[in-house]
């Protein structure tokens, strides 16, 4: 990677500027580097760095440089808003995870267990949370700040524009709507042998129920669905782990394919 010389970033400071809002906006707003416990000092400092990493990609041609326009104030509020939906679609990305935990979590007893979670900084049960960081960590595992901070937003900045949401429009909504869509389908799928487990031992407990009436289920029945659920993620913990790299990489792959058609509507 060729890196600029600060002579260069200082003559072309407006386009630096630019190029350093739409990485801070990524950082403002997309998780693990979001949360209140990283200082500002650090999230500005990192994206001044990854924009003094970027900037010789920079896409720059057929801009004004002046920084004393309205134009320029547009183009600043534009390339915060593509950084925004950068980290917009990264939070979906892994709003997957802790919604398959919110699934089952209160089918197995936890539905009262709601803490605050500094990651997705919402309300989340304990095993959303779990899953919240345990995606955290596949994602450092799989290098997944390289391939966001370094070749996304370099290939973002050297095709995409912040022209490209005016003229992409149809390509901005059904992608937000697409991936909303993926977002409850891969956590059905991530929660669906936990819930199918959970459902055998509530229907097996309604049975027990009618047949011995005397029975006092409801008082075993949550330390059951707890210990069950709790086995089975030890038994299917790797399994998932698999299942989170392949979300992780199909999302990543589908966020290429909307740069490239915002690229194109250029």
């Amino acid at each position: 990677m060729n890196l600029t010389p600060f002579s260069d970033i200082l003559t072309q400071l407006p386009f630096f500027v630019l190029v350093t809002v739409r990485i801070l906006a990524v950082i403002m707003t997309s998780p693990l580097l979001s949360i209140q416990s990283v200082p500002r000092i650090a999230k500005f400092g990192l994206a001044g760095l990854t924009g003094f990493l970027v900037f010789p990609g920079a896409y720059s041609t057929g801009w004004s440089g002046d920084p004393f326009t309205l134009f320029f104030l547009l183009l600043i509020i534009g390339e915060a808003l593509l950084g925004a939906l950068t980290g917009l679609f990264v939070s979906i990305v892994f709003s997957a995870f802790s919604s398959a935990g919110q699934f089952f979590s209160y089918q197995m007893g936890f539905g009262a267990s709601e803490v605050y979670d500094a990651l997705a900084q919402v309300e989340n049960p304990l095993l959303g949370q779990f899953f919240n960081l345990m995606a955290m960590l596949v994602f450092l595992q799989i290098n997944g700040f390289y391939e966001l901070f370094i070749r996304g937003i370099m290939h973002s900045i050297q095709g995409v524009n912040c022209f490209s949401l005016i003229n992409g429009g149809d390509v901005v909504v059904p992608f937000l709507v697409n991936s909303l869509g993926a977002l409850f389908m891969n956590a059905a799928v991530i929660s669906l042998p936990v819930i199918g487990t959970l459902f055998l031992i509530h229907v097996t407990m309604g049975l027990l129920s009618k047949a011995a009436p005397q029975m006092n289920l409801l008082s075993e029945g949550f330390p059951i669905t707890i210990l069950v659920t709790f086995f089975v993620l030890v038994l299917l913990l790797p399994r998932m782990i698999n299942v989170f790299i392949a979300v992780m990489n199909h999302g990543f792959h589908v966020f290429r394919e909307l740069l490239v058609g915002l690229g194109a509507s250029l």
